[in-house]
């Protein structure tokens, strides 16, 4: 299982996410560009002393994250998808995020093998993009058995 976010824009949530792939164990590629300098303070402000220790990968671009990664793509949209409950994840999945204005281009998105949106209220379009992915990859580990011992 990996994690890969696709030209993020702010350093809180890639910090916060780095955070969290630590804990888990889980490696994170970030596709590039970034909408901030990697060195940003926030992104260390968010990540804590526990992104240091996080695996993380990083891309110049889609092609050559692809090259390197040529897993199955589960992306999270908000846009069409299954709903997450009805979602199948495989331990090689790369859960996929696009950037937090922007999404992923519609060419990454028909690449997708699967597209997840996890349900909400009526009247809301989205989450935090952290947010989204903690979900989204509490319930592939579940599904696989991944959870660290």
């Amino acid at each position: 299982m990996r994690i890969a976010l696709h030209q993020p824009d702010i350093a809180g949530n890639v910090g916060t996410i780095l955070r969290m792939a630590a804990c888990f164990g889980v490696p994170v590629d970030i596709i590039e560009p970034c909408g901030f300098p990697f060195s940003d303070r926030k992104l260390k402000r968010a990540g804590m002393d526990y992104a240091g220790q996080a695996e993380i990968v990083r891309h110049a671009d889609w092609a050559a994250f692809r090259e390197s990664q040529p897993g199955r793509l589960v992306l999270l949209t908000v846009s069409g998808g299954s709903p997450l409950p009805d979602a199948a994840f495989a331990s090689g999945d790369i859960v996929l995020a696009g950037s937090e204005t922007s999404g992923v281009p519609a060419a990454i998105h028909e690449e997708a093998a699967l597209r997840v949106r996890i349900p909400m209220r009526p009247g809301f379009r989205s989450l935090n993009v952290a947010v989204a992915i903690g979900i989204a990859l509490g319930e592939a580990l579940r599904q696989t058995e991944g959870w660290p011992e």
